[in-house]
């Protein structure tokens, strides 16, 4: 078992509230903090990527607190989620751009939806949902060299002619053309620019005048000027995590805006030599005090990071104590004195003297995009504002 004492820049709510297991605390306040940093910083329109549950921040919640912040449209993976923020009551722009096989563009037509558009297929969809007293909004995704969705190099010309002709009868609006970068390297990110200038090319050619033109996600906005084109989309970086290895939230101004933390469910005195959880991986190297947390795997805590994974207790960081189970893991904190309902912070903002999402990517081999979007729903998300 080791410790380390954790900076004292603000106090930690040592007890968690009654009948509280564990929660997720959302500050909506960091995320329009984040997006209007984020805008200064890169004078562009900011398209605020709130896919996957707004990367399990809620994404309602994310939107409306990223709209706030400045942000001119949002943007999701699909239809059904594009939907959901309808359903929610936001009536601001919203793409979506990754499509099933016969996705329904009626409804999302019917609701206002921008279109990411991939192939012909796709376009001619959109056309045929789309009328003269209701064309439907479309944005062209190119592939640059990802090797993912986007229409390709070699159908630019045949798309892109049908895209005007389907905009010359009135039933498509283009209003974008965008695709993504690998972050692999500045050379390789230059080289799918380049492409992209391609592509843009070829769509003028064509007698399209789409007025968004984007590349940039979180990583070569802040990190890649010369891609941000008036125009970025803006992920991870809006809920205050780091898109980069070098460095950090901090860094970059940005504020975490997830704090994930469960209440000490159980305590207990075990002597030297006892096993603790499955496979009895981890013994108490001498007399101990073992804490329970109500929080496991099955609520989105990586098991990969059994025995390693940091928790923040009483303002000292422990790591895990053997390994995490499904609904449950053990923390052993030597002599350090805990009770039941203590609270246990397993990741936010670490100006505040906790660990950050990115220390559990870490001990888990994993990127602290995953982290947050794992929690899952049996965590509640408790809104904040600070």
């Amino acid at each position: 078992m080791s410790r380390t004492p954790l900076p004292n820049r603000m106090p930690l709510a040592n007890r968690m509230p009654e009948g509280v297991a564990r929660e997720a605390v959302i500050d909506v306040g960091a995320i329009e903090h984040n997006v209007r940093h984020l805008a200064r910083l890169t004078a562009s329109e900011v398209i605020a990527v709130v896919k996957a549950d707004g990367y399990g921040h809620g994404a309602a919640r994310s939107g409306r607190a990223a709209l706030a912040g400045g942000a001119a449209r949002l943007a999701v993976a699909d239809i059904p989620e594009a939907l959901q923020l309808r359903d929610a009551g936001i009536d601001a722009p919203v793409l979506a751009w990754l499509h099933a096989p016969g996705a329904n563009f009626a409804d999302a037509a019917a609701a206002r939806i921008e279109l990411g558009v991939s192939s012909l297929e796709q376009l001619r969809a959109a056309a045929r949902a789309g009328s003269a007293d209701r064309p439907v909004t479309v944005q062209l995704k190119v592939e640059t060299g990802l090797g993912r969705n986007g229409i390709a190099p070699a159908d630019y010309g045949r798309v892109f002619a049908e895209a005007a002709e389907f905009e010359q009868e009135g039933v498509i609006r283009v209003l974008g053309i965008f695709s993504h970068l690998s972050n692999t390297s500045p050379d390789d990110d230059r080289t799918a620019l380049s492409r992209f200038t391609v592509a843009q090319a070829a769509a003028e050619s064509a007698g399209l005048r789409p007025r968004l033109r984007h590349i940039a996600a979180s990583h070569a906005a802040i990190g890649l000027p010369e891609a941000r084109l008036g125009c970025v989309r803006l992920g991870v970086a809006i809920y205050g995590l780091s898109p980069f290895d070098d460095r950090s939230s901090a860094d970059l101004g940005l504020r975490p805006a997830m704090t994930l933390r469960a209440a000490v469910a159980a305590v207990r005195r075990v002597p030297a030599g006892q096993g603790v959880s499955y496979g009895y991986v981890h013994r108490t190297e001498r007399e101990s005090t073992l804490a329970l947390l109500s929080i496991g795997y099955a609520d989105g805590v990586p098991r990969a990071a059994s025995g390693a994974g940091p928790v923040a207790i009483n303002g000292h960081t422990f790591p895990v104590a053997g390994r995490i189970a499904m609904d449950q893991f053990v923390v052993d904190v030597g002599d350090e004195p805990v009770t039941v309902g203590d609270e246990a912070v397993l990741f936010g903002d670490p100006t505040a003297g906790v660990p950050a999402a990115t220390d559990w990517a870490d001990a888990a081999g994993t990127i602290n995009y995953e982290i947050v979007t794992r929690i899952g729903p049996r965590v509640p998300r408790r809104e904040v504002r600070s």
